[in-house]
């Protein structure tokens, strides 16, 4: 089990005495054009781009060894591989259970620590200007997954630690983590499936002017060494699929980008993450008609000006239902 547990998941990403997540990012440029990511250090974070809008985005620190400089890279138009060798057997235990799989699965990790062949994929909160404007700190937030199986975001904290699990697909709700100014954090990234999965963030905070900024976009991943980048790149969000229920996303010739000024999403989008079973719905809807008709099955049985109290009473419940309405 413990060979299992230590192959699986790696040790936390700051041990005492690690500086290996010690950064200070510069005033560093947004590029353009699709780019696909298969190792060096990543971090999905805010930015805020060249007209002053608030962004959410991906800084690529493995374009400084290449050109000498990072780069911040729209989500739309970047891959994120994970490939076969980053297979590893699901965990034995009941803190596991989480992941949706059994105990020796396989399933695709993106680790905490550092591996050379693998993207090391955390997030920041260092963007100078990001740093001098945002009051204390910022929201992320998972507010949805579509793709062949589940996603799980969490932290682990030594060989021996439990998961503290951020974020996971499974839950079918939207998920919010606080995360400080001036912050930079790894976490263990598990792909269940192999598969094109997009993982939908949501990056919200308040500024020292008072003001409230928020972006969602979608990450792209290419999960297991046989799925392409380009059907990745293809990918288009679908609105009736947020939650990694077992179902591809569906290629199309649009980037899928997705900016808003907010998590809210469209109206379906937002009724399907309310999280309210159609059954309670039908159920207190049954509930209010029976109550209707008994009480004017009790009023018919008065005096005719009774009656007419009783239908005007229907009439405006009818017009006016107590309240009763979409939540």
């Amino acid at each position: 089990m413990i060979a299992i547990l230590l192959a699986a998941l790696p040790v936390p990403a700051r041990a005492e005495g690690d500086d290996s997540l010690d950064q200070k990012l510069g005033e560093d440029r947004i590029v353009s054009g699709n780019r696909t990511l298969s190792t060096g250090h990543a971090d999905i974070g805010p930015k805020f781009d060249d007209r002053g809008r608030w962004r959410l985005m991906i800084h690529d620190d493995a374009a400084r060894q290449a050109s000498g400089g990072s780069v911040w890279r729209h989500p739309g138009q970047s891959v994120i591989t994970v490939p076969d060798g980053a297979r590893r057997p699901a965990p034995e235990g009941e803190a596991y259970e989480f992941l949706g799989v059994s105990p020796g699965d396989p399933v695709h990790v993106l680790p905490q620590t550092q591996n050379t062949d693998l993207v090391w994929l955390g997030w920041n909160t260092q963007d100078p200007e990001v740093m001098k404007r945002i009051d204390r700190g910022v929201t992320l937030s998972l507010t949805g997954v579509q793709g062949p199986g589940r996603v799980a975001t969490f932290l682990q904290s030594g060989s021996f630690g439990p998961p503290e699990v951020l974020w996971q697909s499974g839950r079918k709700s939207p998920q919010s983590s606080w995360i400080d100014v001036n912050t930079h954090t790894h976490a263990n990234w598990v792909f269940t499936r192999p598969g094109v999965y997009l993982v939908e963030i949501t990056v919200a905070a308040d500024l020292t002017d008072g003001s409230h900024v928020s972006d969602t976009h979608q990450f792209r991943f290419s999960v297991g060494s046989g799925t392409s980048s380009k059907d990745a790149l293809a990918a288009r969000w679908s609105a009736s699929n947020h939650w990694g229920s077992p179902s591809s996303a569906a290629p199309s010739a649009s980037s899928g980008t997705s900016e808003s000024s907010g998590a809210a999403g469209d109206g379906e989008q937002g009724a399907q993450r309310s999280g309210i079973p159609g059954w309670v719905v039908g159920m207190v809807a049954g509930a209010v008609i029976v109550a209707v008709i008994a009480l004017m099955v009790l009023r018919a049985v008065g005096s005719r000006k009774d009656r007419r109290s009783a239908f005007d009473e229907r009439s405006r419940r009818e017009d006016n239902p107590g309240g009763h309405g979409d939540d």
